[in-house]
């Protein structure tokens, strides 16, 4: 376990946002490069996110803390392919925390 900003983070957690920011880099080359645009990373993200949080019913059995962990990776990816330029993971987290919305069967 580590400490960060007065949290105790488990060493997956550091490993999964390590992968996050480097996948997020990926992405930036590839659209620089013109291998993909923006709008297309955007476009997988939300097939993505969608697929995860779809009308599964197993979805609906997990609590909507579950549900948000499960498309954080997802939703992070999306936050750090619309800002463009690389921003901090904790930037990252915190735009993603605030900008999360209500699943369906929470209305």
């Amino acid at each position: 376990m580590h400490v960060r900003e007065g949290m105790i983070m488990n060493t997956a957690n550091l490993q999964l946002e390590g992968l996050l920011m480097a996948i997020a880099a990926i992405n930036r080359i590839l659209v620089d490069k013109g291998l993909l645009s923006r709008a297309e990373i955007e476009r997988a993200l939300a097939i993505c996110e969608a697929n995860a949080v779809g009308e599964d019913r197993a979805m609906e059995e997990l609590s909507p803390a579950n549900r948000d962990a499960i498309v954080f990776p997802i939703r992070l990816l999306r936050a750090a392919n619309a800002q463009g330029a690389q921003v901090t993971f904790s930037a990252l987290a915190k735009g993603v925390g605030q900008n999360k919305g209500r699943y369906n069967d929470q209305q």
